[in-house]
């Protein structure tokens, strides 16, 4: 399996290492600083984390080898219509707890597999649910777990998690930030 390639993660994400790692497949990490993520406003939502991760991928073509095979991806919160970016301090992150609180949303990762010949690229939805969040808890997270560093101000591996979430339809690790069972997929055809 995709043993004509050097496996590339585009990612610093220690959830998404973790979780390529769990599929036995050889690879290294290496990140390329400020890419721009921006998107076209008018991109319907349900489009976006793949047209990132696509535009992610993009900024690598130039540096790979002909032997490489580059793993990009994004992760998008969508409560409604709104798309639920990273928390820019406390006070938002707690913000967009409150308004998943009680809540079913979508997570959706966009993945896209580079090599120099070939380009592929998809995207995974999963719906999460969570019970109606106490202020209580909703401090106690944001406070211990400081997690403005994740869509959605949460991460569902962590303790919100764990007390929070009564309901999920889809991949359990496409929240957590990388769909491996479908990148497992693809790359059987690399």
């Amino acid at each position: 399996m995709v043993s004509d390639y050097h496996v590339i993660l585009a990612s610093n994400s220690p959830r998404r290492k973790e979780l390529l790692a769990g599929i036995d497949i050889p690879f290294d990490v290496r990140v390329i600083d400020g890419i721009d993520e921006s998107y076209p406003a008018d991109l319907p939502t349900k489009k976006i984390a793949e047209f990132i991760s696509h535009k992610k991928a993009m900024a690598y073509r130039e540096t790979m080898a002909d032997d490489e095979l580059v793993i990009t991806a994004d992760t998008i919160v969508i409560l409604g219509n709104e798309v639920m970016g990273k928390p820019k301090n406390e006070a938002d992150a707690k913000r967009m707890l409150y308004e998943l609180s009680g809540q079913t949303h979508q997570v959706i990762t966009g993945v896209t597999l580079t090599t120099l010949s070939r380009q592929s690229s998809f995207s995974v939805e999963t719906d999460v649910t969570f019970k109606q969040l106490s202020d209580e808890e909703v401090d106690y997270y944001v406070s211990k777990y400081q997690p403005m560093d994740k869509a959605g101000a949460y991460g569902i591996q962590e303790w919100i998690g764990h007390i929070g979430v009564t309901g999920m339809r889809g991949s359990y690790f496409n929240v957590m930030g990388l769909p491996v069972q479908r990148i497992y997929e693809a790359l059987q055809a690399y």
